[in-house]
């Protein structure tokens, strides 16, 4: 059987059987038991040629959906060629969970809120009408955005696609930028990614390296370890001495969608990388918060994060630390 009538039989039969796809299962497994995803599900499980890094003509990779994030945060090619890939995947979730989730699952996945999570209340993302975290408990919720749901999005790679520029390959699609799995995040409110549930997620393209590139990754979070982040950011720079010539920056934890920030950016290119360059741009990103009236020590924690990560690209080591705190 071919890859392509593989991948065809799975989008029927989910379109038949209802329910969604599954790939590690490290979500779905939860919510399935917590009853507010009752299934069924069309495990993704077989279809090996969905997994790996592969070279792509003229030095680009193409990283199979079905490849788990650990493989992912050890793959020689993707730390030599793509550090800020290789940093978030090695800081997402747990060890164990990182064994098992995948590229695709993570990109996918729903949000932590946990009044989607309890299958006793009714909201936007479960087919509702309102958002109940919006009149209740949103201390974890968005700080920039107006839209109607205040859940952030989950996803940690797909922050660091952004600064790569990364396409997404879907069965039966045209390619699209990451970005475009999510669209326009105040009008995300019923789920947390475009995709209809037949759809599958194939692989993500990244472009050729760029040398001498610098890169960091860092996430705030309440406790030390296995936990969901407050706010967390990439940076990717390239500098010529202590000139900016490149910079992409990303965040997540704070809005609908992972954020592109284009501003912090423009505050970089062209200039000298000193603190107090690295600290006008970091401040940039306040013009995009709107806190709710819980999620107002978020502002100045964005600011801090996405700070911590230009300082850590731009000042430190050429290899990036890596940090939670």
């Amino acid at each position: 059987m071919s890859t392509e009538t593989a991948l065809t039989d799975l989008s029927a039969a989910v379109l038949a059987r209802g329910g969604e796809l599954r790939a590690g299962g490290t979500d779905t497994t939860a919510r399935q038991r917590s009853g507010v995803s009752p299934g069924p599900f069309t495990d993704l499980g077989g279809a090996g040629h969905l997994r790996g890094c592969t070279p792509l003509p003229g030095g680009g990779l193409r990283i199979g959906a079905l490849t788990t994030l650990a493989e992912l945060a050890t793959d020689p090619q993707v730390r030599a060629g793509w550090p800020a890939l290789a940093l978030a995947a090695g800081t997402a979730a747990t060890p164990q969970i990182r064994a098992a989730g995948t590229v695709g699952g993570n990109l996918l996945q729903r949000n932590r809120c946990w009044y989607y999570r309890n299958p006793h209340f009714s909201c936007l993302q479960k087919g509702g009408t309102g958002c109940p975290a919006r009149q209740g408990d949103h201390h974890f919720g968005v700080v920039s955005g107006d839209g109607p749901c205040v859940a952030p999005h989950p996803s940690t790679l797909a922050m660091a696609l952004l600064t790569y520029d990364a396409e997404a390959h879907v069965h039966g699609d045209s390619p699209r930028g990451v970005a475009g799995l999510y669209g326009d995040g105040d009008r995300l409110s019923h789920a947390d990614h475009l995709l209809p549930p037949d759809r599958i997620l194939t692989a993500v393209h990244l472009p050729a390296p760029l040398p001498g590139e610098r890169a960091a990754c860092h996430r705030a979070i309440s406790r030390a370890h296995a936990e969901w982040p407050l706010v967390e950011a990439t940076a990717r720079v390239v500098l010529d001495g202590s000139t900016v010539t490149h910079a992409a920056v990303a965040a997540g934890g704070v809005a609908r969608v992972p954020l592109r920030l284009t501003e912090v950016e423009a505050a970089l290119i062209g200039r000298e990388a000193t603190p107090d360059v690295l600290d006008a741009a970091a401040e940039t990103v306040l013009a995009r918060c709107r806190p709710l009236p819980q999620t107002g020590y978020k502002a100045k924690l964005f600011r801090n994060t996405v700070l911590e990560v230009l300082e850590q690209a731009a000042l430190g080591p050429a290899t990036a630390r890596q940090g939670a705190r």
